[in-house]
Formats: C-alpha cells, sequence, structure tokens
C-alpha cells in the first residue's frame, strides 16, 4: 500500500512539474527569422477598432510597444510619427502602437496633445506584450509579409532615418 502511495505521490508531483513548467514558458520563441506569434489588440478610437497579426498575412507591419510615461518614448514618437506618414497610403504596410502598462485615456490624450495621427491600440490584459516578451518600452518589431520577425528593437531608434525606410522598403519590394 504505502509502494502505490508513494508512486501516486510521484506520479502527481511530475505531472504538477510538467504543467507547471508548460505555464510558465511562452507559446513560442521571440527572435529575429522566427515567426512572429500572433496579437490581438483593441482599437483607442471609432477609426481604430482592433487588429491581429493573422488579419494583416501579407502586409509588412512596424509593431510598436509603448507608454505615454515613458520619456524614450516620447522621444523617438516624431520619428515614428514621420515613419506613419511616409508610409500611410501604402495597403501594403501597417503600423501597429500598442501600449504597455499605461493607462489608455493618458495615452490618448497625449497623442492628441502632441499632435501624433499614428494608430494606438491597448492591450488591456497584457497578452501582446506577453507574447512578444517585452520587457519593457519602447520595444519595437517588424514583421515581413510571410509574419516573420526580421527586426527586433529594444530602445528607441531612429525610425524615419534613410536605413530603416530602406530597410522597410526592400521588405515591401519583397
Amino acid at each position: 500500500m504505502k509502494k502505490i502511495l508513494l508512486l501516486s505521490l510521484f506520479v502527481i508531483s511530475a505531472m504538477l512539474v510538467i504543467f507547471n513548467e508548460k505555464q510558465n514558458q511562452p507559446e513560442q520563441a521571440v527572435s529575429e527569422g522566427l515567426y512572429a506569434p500572433d496579437f490581438e489588440v483593441s482599437g483607442t478610437s471609432a477609426v481604430d477598432k482592433g487588429s491581429s497579426l493573422s488579419e494583416l498575412k501579407g502586409k509588412v507591419i512596424f509593431l510598436h510597444f509603448w507608454a505615454s510615461w515613458c520619456d524614450s518614448c516620447k522621444g523617438e514618437m516624431p520619428s515614428i510619427e514621420a515613419l506613419y506618414r511616409k508610409m500611410s497610403d501604402n495597403d501594403d504596410f501597417r503600423m501597429i502602437t500598442v501600449i504597455y502598462k499605461d493607462d489608455t485615456g493618458n495615452a490618448v490624450k497625449f497623442m492628441s496633445a502632441n499632435g501624433y495621427s499614428f494608430p494606438v491600440y491597448s492591450d488591456p490584459k497584457g497578452k501582446a506584450s506577453k507574447n512578444y516578451r517585452v520587457t519593457g518600452v519602447p520595444e519595437s518589431f517588424i514583421i515581413d509579409k510571410k509574419g516573420i520577425i526580421k527586426r527586433r528593437v529594444i530602445g528607441t531608434d531612429e525610425w524615419s532615418s534613410p536605413a530603416n525606410s530602406r530597410f522597410i522598403d526592400n521588405l515591401l519590394n519583397e
């Protein structure tokens, strides 16, 4: 009887360890050259209802996580706006900027006060940021038409620079 009890405890313990490890692992790795995890985000305006990666297959995607309380994020916003204005007429390009651990109202007020027009989405349950292993902001991903992460930038960048424009243009022309 003791052997059966010990064996049962061992099996249950092993199952709990395996279950716990599976719960703590992200659904997939997030790295340049790998397929981007799907995401679902909610729009913050009547114009931007919501979006998901699966809806955007065949498009080059600029996915950017930011917050209105983040000084580094604020510093790169003009270059993101310039990129958006340059690319907004291109049907093969989509910009998805996602509020990270921030109040949606504060982010919308910040956008309005600064005259920014790029689309802003919320991630109320933090699932998109978890799937992309975002640990802080700003953090950006450029995803090609096939859904592969081509660039991951942790921190700021000059998104309207000639080098970034060429990089995105090359992806659009693939």
